[in-house]
């Protein structure tokens, strides 16, 4: 009995700045009888942005009920008592002001156009000399307004391959990401189902953590996508899933 939603929002509510065709009606809908939590490896803006964004989109939604890789980010180095060299957008950075301390790790976000040379090379040489290596998260691209474009990935694979060190993931798919959204419920991982467009971080993320998953064929989705993996359940959008989990109860 699926009790519980983790809805991933980029691609699945929206792509770039356009709603999905019906994700505003079937979110009212899903609150009549799911708990939900919105999980997101944007890391370009901070949760409070889109927070607003969403609101100003038209969709029901309260602050505290949006998980992002930032939020896992800030977590994370407050837990450690540590401070860090990030590589991100001006106001992502600002997220983090209230951070103290030594800079103990590099954390690399979806940085825009703050990934220049200068930027990861001053990671590089941070990572060069003792600091550990965090990031939001390693996805290949996202869907944008006007096409597909670049995510972190690729940033962090390039500051892997030159310190020869693997970065920590915080976002999707860790599975303490996924843990913290389905506590907050206060339901089990068996009660919940996730929702997403990324085969890799959504679907292969959620079932190596033990949960069902449901992936959408809007957003970043591919047909190529099935042949890595095999989501519990297809639906073509976030329209159609209402009428899945009625068929499911």
């Amino acid at each position: 009995m699926i009790k519980g939603l983790l809805l991933d929002i980029g691609g699945v509510l929206y792509e770039g700045d356009k709603v999905i065709d019906g994700a505003i009606e079937t979110l009212k809908e899903l609150r009549k009888n799911y708990k939900i939590r919105f999980l997101s490896n944007t890391s370009r803006i901070p949760p409070t942005k889109l927070y607003e964004k969403l609101k100003n989109m038209g969709f029901e939604i309260k602050e505290n009920e949006i998980f992002t890789a930032l939020n896992a980010a800030k977590l994370f180095l407050q837990n450690e008592n540590a401070n860090a060299y990030i590589i991100a957008t001006d106001e992502a950075k600002e997220f983090f002001n209230d951070l103290k301390g030594e800079i103990k790790y590099v954390l690399v976000c979806d940085a825009y156009k703050n990934f220049t040379y200068d930027n990861l090379n001053q990671g590089f040489r941070y990572l060069e000399n003792g600091a550990g290596f965090i990031a939001t998260n390693k996805n290949k691209y996202f869907k944008d307004s006007d096409g597909l474009s670049l995510d972190a990935g690729g940033f962090v694979k390039c500051l892997e391959f030159a310190s020869e060190k693997e970065a920590k993931i915080l976002g999707k798919p860790n599975c303490e990401f996924f843990s913290l959204a389905i506590k907050d419920m206060g339901l089990d991982k068996k009660e919940v189902l996730m929702v997403g467009d990324d085969i890799v971080s959504d679907i292969i993320g959620a079932k190596t953590c033990f949960l069902k998953t449901c992936l959408v064929k809007t957003g970043k989705f591919k047909e190529s996508d099935l042949l890595k993996a095999k989501p519990d359940f297809l639906i073509e959008s976030i329209a159609q899933l209402p009428k899945l989990l009625n068929n499911l109860s």
